[in-house]
């Protein structure tokens, strides 16, 4: 039975059982879909990041995610898992790249104490969604929302965030999209909450790929570049979002929590 590296990490936590799980393997070469996605659904986190060699030149290695129920086109929180694992490996690497099928090339950098992850800035527009608000058990002031299925809901105050039961499976019936809702926070410049129940994650952790958007949406808003983030999930994770141009750049520290093989 062959057997691959596999690492258990926690992404946005400065500690274990915090931030949001990610499972990180390295292969040889890919394998058939099934097998990858088999592999994320024993896993069972939000995501598990496959890891092969770049041949291309384009970048050090090619990326793929699969959730326990499919596999998605950008993941911020496997990707700097990712780059925390290979990284550890070349301590005197600054920085690692991945190329990935729909997102382009993505970097992990060294930032400090931390690790910053670059993805592309996701723009949102003022359009309602209805059947989604009906939903949420609460009333946003605005919905904005992006051609490839980031919603933003802005509510207005943190405690209608942290308070929000929304219908899941209701949710869940209209696609796989990231259904975000956002408030000024009390003590960062922003709080949200993330729900994918249609791509098989009900309420994500830390989502970097949300933060892409909610990056663009928030300073688009308070004039600002560089903000403050926490996502109110149960475990729960802190964000440092800096807006470069086209890039959204989100800062947070790793732990690795079990190191291993996985036999398949």
């Amino acid at each position: 039975m062959p057997s691959v590296p596999y690492w258990h990490v926690d992404a946005f936590a400065d500690r274990p059982f915090a931030g949001n799980q990610a499972a990180v393997m390295v292969l040889e070469d890919w394998p058939d879909d099934a097998v990858l996605q088999a592999i994320g659904e024993e896993n069972n986190f939000a995501e598990t990041a496959f890891l092969v060699r770049d041949t291309s030149g384009a970048a050090d290695w090619e990326l793929r995610w699969f959730t326990p129920t499919c596999e998605i086109r950008l993941c911020g929180h496997a990707t700097l898992a990712s780059g925390h694992v290979l990284l550890g490996l070349e301590p005197h690497a600054k920085a690692v790249t991945f190329r990935t099928r729909k997102a382009g090339i993505l970097t992990v950098r060294r930032g400090g104490a931390a690790l910053e992850l670059g993805l592309p800035t996701i723009p949102t527009s003022r359009r309602d969604f209805p059947e989604a608000v009906a939903l949420l058990g609460a009333n946003p002031l605005e919905t904005w929302r992006s051609p490839d299925g980031y919603n933003i809901f802005l509510f207005a105050d943190e405690r209608e965030v942290r308070g929000l039961a929304p219908d899941l499976r209701g949710l869940a019936a209209l696609g796989d999209d990231q259904f975000i809702v956002t408030a000024q926070g009390r003590e960062t410049d922003m709080v949200s909450r993330v729900f994918v129940p249609g791509g098989g994650v009900d309420e994500d952790s830390v989502t970097g790929s949300a933060h892409a958007a909610l990056t663009w949406f928030w300073s688009e808003r308070l004039g600002k570049e560089e903000l403050t983030a926490f996502q109110a999930s149960r475990r729960g994770g802190s964000l440092i979002c800096r807006r470069a141009g086209e890039r959204a750049w989100l800062g947070g520290p790793c732990v690795t929590v079990v190191e291993g093989r996985f036999a398949f």
